[in-house]
């Protein structure tokens, strides 16, 4: 299982592209900037203290879910964070994607589609029959899962009463 976390994507004139699982030390630096990732991931509905964010993220680790981080020369340049998920309605088992994350200074690369690229092969790999994610109404990334295969499961819809 090693060599499939530990894996250099891509390599070009005076850049490494590699994905893996991080360190300790990487993970903290994951950590500390979840909180903005999670904001850009809610389109701004979501604003969430560190200590909140880490108490989210740390019980989803201890599930048994963990990030895959891509670096570019040893830099951190983003994350998918993966694990199993349970639907509540039919009990089954999925393979689930609970975060994707790119920097903004490391966008624009085609990082996010190698990272989801990553999490698809590895969840495949752990033998779920099925992956589904979360992602808010008008964020960018509907592209991107679109174009990989992901369709509309169910819509979460809302009334706002202010």
């Amino acid at each position: 299982m090693g060599t499939a976390i530990n894996h250099i994507q891509k390599k070009g004139l005076g850049w490494m592209m590699e994905i893996r699982k991080p360190t300790n030390a990487e993970l903290e630096q994951i950590l500390t900037l979840a909180p903005q990732a999670l904001y850009e991931g809610t389109l701004g509905k979501a604003t969430l203290t560190h200590e909140n964010t880490k108490k989210l993220i740390t019980a989803l680790l201890e599930k048994g879910c963990y990030y895959l981080a891509a670096f570019e020369n040893d830099q951190l340049a983003g994350w998918v964070l993966i694990g199993a998920s349970q639907d509540r309605l039919t009990e089954k088992e999925t393979g689930f994607i609970f975060e994707l994350y790119v920097k903004p200074e490391f966008r624009g690369k085609g990082l996010s589609t190698q990272l989801m690229t990553r999490a698809i092969h590895q969840l495949k790999a752990e033998g779920y029959s099925e992956i589904r994610l979360n992602v808010f109404a008008g964020n960018p990334a509907i592209k991107l899962y679109e174009k990989m295969g992901f369709n509309i499961r169910n819509l979460t819809m809302s009334l706002s009463l202010n």
